[in-house]
């Protein structure tokens, strides 16, 4: 829902035909603030003001002409960043969840999910269900362990309730939830256990065939507002594997669980709420395509018959990843055959490209063939880049740098990782390569920035364990990561990620002053949030006080 603050001289002086007149308007002056820009010399200002969706001043309007129109919010001396961009993650498929979702990102026990999922059964007519599938970790509970059907029937006994971890279970259930998926032939045992892999993506199932259009519309909206409660005012959409049996998909790679969806449809529910003018958030889509003949032929039709740029401020067609084709998961390597045909004709065609990796063999062959295809399209205006990264060296670091591509940053060991975690950020980023963050959520990590960020500055995962030590960043560099620098990975950092004259206004006020370790010491930065979130101008959440 968008929130709308207006000046209380419009709401009580002006005529009635005057304040509709304001309707819609995106003219924003934020005052009495502390406003970090990041721009390149790391100003900080008191006050901004935004005029048709965009930065007209930084710092007093002196001779600035105001609309009659323009609001006008005191800040309160509060800290405010730009909007945070992640640049890897998958909002899309979060929206796509069925039931009512629930994000378990900072719960530290059993009775926090348990508070968690009270507060959410208030919010949500009696008998549907409540979801928190993926981006949460039994390893970040104290009890290190899945709630029982008892904890959860005393969480929520007047809805069904499933708790699903990661891309295939295991999950757990109450009894209103093991009434509905046992008679949908899905095995829950006496405990409100679902086994990990086939019962847990039966119950996925069970769940999406009673899932309408109108459930998916209303999930992805509740995605982006709890993006934009966070913070996150821009997504980069990585995608999803394909379904099995999806008609069209030319003997593509599949794969079933939460990071599965129809490429043909997934995007639908995006595209009503973007027509109806309810979006919340930005969106960047990136093209996920495992093709596995020779003639990559569902990449090809991607590149040749959609137009890249795509789109308006809000949404819109960036770039191909985190796969160009069918990819060895989880860190096996066994170079695809078709991999250097399918990189040559993204190169060829223009776009962006993100390739995912979680070993330093998978980053030795992306460096490779990122070699291979630069020796006939040069790459280093195409911003191509390396996702996740967790164990590169130096020398592989070095090779991407030298074709001018970046690397993508993101911090999943928060849940649930063990030493040597990595990725090793200082080494990235003293190496001087173009660098951003993510979160790659929402089914191995948070979409909450701020567990990330938390990473990123202390190297502790979420039981406060350090496992990534000697490689913590500032909290300016790491709030740069996921703000100044992220516009680069697709073509628009002349457009986000500051706060400056002529970029979009997205704008955040933080709940504490994420820059002073005094009033938000280490562990507090995983608990930051936004009061106010800005997209263009436009206040999409406020809980300023």
């Amino acid at each position: 829902m968008r929130i709308f603050i207006v000046a209380s001289f419009l709401l009580f002086a002006a005529p009635a035909f005057a304040q509709d007149s304001c309707a819609g308007s995106d003219d924003l002056r934020l005052t009495n603030g502390r406003i970090h820009t990041m721009n390149a010399q790391n100003t900080i200002v008191s006050e901004v003001t935004i005029q048709d969706g965009r930065f007209a001043a930084v710092g007093p309007a002196r001779n600035l002409k105001l609309d009659p129109c323009t609001k006008t919010i005191n800040l309160g001396g509060r800290t405010v960043v730009p909007g945070l961009i992640d640049n890897h993650n998958h909002i899309v498929l979060l929206g796509l969840r069925p039931g009512h979702d629930l994000r378990l990102e900072t719960a530290a026990n059993i009775a926090d999910a348990q508070a968690m999922i009270r507060a959410r059964a208030a919010q949500v007519p009696k008998g549907e269900f409540i979801t928190a599938m993926g981006g949460w970790n039994v390893a970040q509970f104290a009890e290190k362990r899945m709630p029982t059907l008892e904890e959860l029937d005393a969480a929520a006994s007047d809805h069904p309730v499933i708790l699903y971890q990661a891309f295939t279970g295991p999950a757990a259930t109450n009894s209103a939830g093991r009434a509905f998926f046992t008679s949908k032939g899905v095995t829950v045992g006496a405990n409100g256990s679902i086994g990990a892999n086939g019962p847990s993506v039966a119950a996925l199932n069970a769940l999406r065939s009673v899932q309408t259009f109108e459930d998916k519309k209303r999930g992805t909206l509740d995605a982006m507002n709890y993006a934009a409660s966070m913070g996150i005012t821009t997504s980069v959409d990585m995608g999803a594997f394909l379904i099995p049996g999806t008609p069209d998909i030319q003997d593509s790679f599949t794969f079933d669980g939460l990071a599965s969806a129809n490429p043909f449809t997934m995007y639908d529910a995006y595209l009503a709420l973007h027509r109806e003018g309810k979006m919340t958030s930005r969106l960047r889509i990136f093209f996920l395509s495992m093709d596995t003949r020779p003639d990559v032929p569902m990449l090809s039709e991607r590149v040749r018959n959609t137009l890249r740029s795509l789109g308006d401020d809000m949404l819109r067609l960036s770039g191909i990843g985190e796969f160009a084709t069918q990819w060895p998961l989880f860190g096996q390597v066994t170079p695809p055959a078709n991999y250097a045909t399918a990189l040559k004709l993204v190169a060829k065609e223009g776009w962006p490209f993100q390739q995912h990796s979680l070993s330093l063999a998978e980053d030795k062959l992306t460096a490779s063939t990122f070699e291979e295809v630069n020796q006939t399209t040069p790459i280093a205006d195409l911003r191509w880049s390396v996702a996740h990264v967790p164990h590169i060296d130096q020398e592989t670091v070095n090779r991407f740098k030298a074709l001018g591509a970046g690397i993508a940053v993101h911090p999943f060991e928060y849940l649930a990782g063990g030493p040597n975690a990595g990725p090793p950020l200082r080494m990235i980023l003293d190496s001087g390569i173009h660098t951003g963050a993510g979160s790659d959520a929402a089914q191995i990590s948070t979409l909450d920035p701020w567990p990330m960020i938390y990473y990123m500055v202390t190297g502790k995962n979420s039981s406060g364990v350090l496992i990534n030590d000697k490689q913590q960043l500032t909290r300016e560099e790491a709030i740069r990561l996921y703000t100044a620098t992220n516009g680069w990975f697709f073509h628009e950092e002349n457009t986000l990620g500051s706060i400056e004259v002529g970029k979009l206004g997205d704008v955040v006020a933080l709940s504490d002053d994420y820059f002073d370790p005094k009033k938000v010491p280490d562990e507090s930065i995983k608990h930051l949030h936004s009061v106010l979130t800005v997209v263009g101008g436009e206040v999409m959440y406020d809980t300023l006080k």
